[in-house]
């Protein structure tokens, strides 16, 4: 609700901005309407019930989306972000990978870059009740082109949740 303040009369005293007056006569803005605000008319309703179902038809579809490839006998995976990083001696690769364990995980080296493969478990056990998930789970891939000829890849390590790839470059490619 929004007010407005009422200007000085003539024959009373005012006040300057640096004082403002301890209380000050403010009036409510004219009601646009006369329906009761309290009260919801049937059309309200329906729009209302409309819109709701709208909106968990759409939350249903998007899920569907996410959870369920039509098409073929795939398997459908997602891709886990990654962070690649160039320095003049070194390449390091960092895969967002929370909560995954190093037996989920599997690196292999082609010759044209490295290919990432796991599988993240849903979290949740079956007497937990969910709230939201926002970090994706099941199968995942990843392949990442690089020029393996020019690097000599490293042990690959698990820490604080990513997977850490390390490339060293060879003198012949400096």
């Amino acid at each position: 609700m929004t007010f407005k303040l009422l200007r000085a009369q003539p024959g009373r005293p005012t006040r300057t901005l640096e004082s403002p007056p301890a209380s000050a006569i403010y009036e409510s803005p004219p009601k646009i309407t006369t329906r009761d605000p309290n009260k919801m008319t049937s059309r309200d309703l329906t729009t209302w019930m409309w819109g709701d179902a709208l909106s968990l038809l759409e939350q249903a579809d998007r899920l569907h989306r996410q959870f369920f490839h039509a098409g073929g006998a795939e398997v459908r995976c997602w891709e886990p972000p990654v962070d690649v990083l160039e320095s003049q001696e070194a390449l390091t690769i960092l895969v967002a990978l929370p909560g995954v364990s190093t037996n989920d995980v599997a690196v292999r080296f082609d010759e044209d870059g490295v290919h990432i493969v796991g599988l993240r478990r849903f979290p949740a056990t079956s007497a937990s009740r969910i709230h939201r998930i926002e970090i994706p789970y099941g199968r995942f891939e990843r392949h990442i082109s690089l020029p393996l000829t020019e690097l000599e890849p490293q042990t690959p390590e698990m820490t604080n949740g990513c997977l850490v790839l390390s490339f060293r470059k060879r003198r012949e490619a400096r």
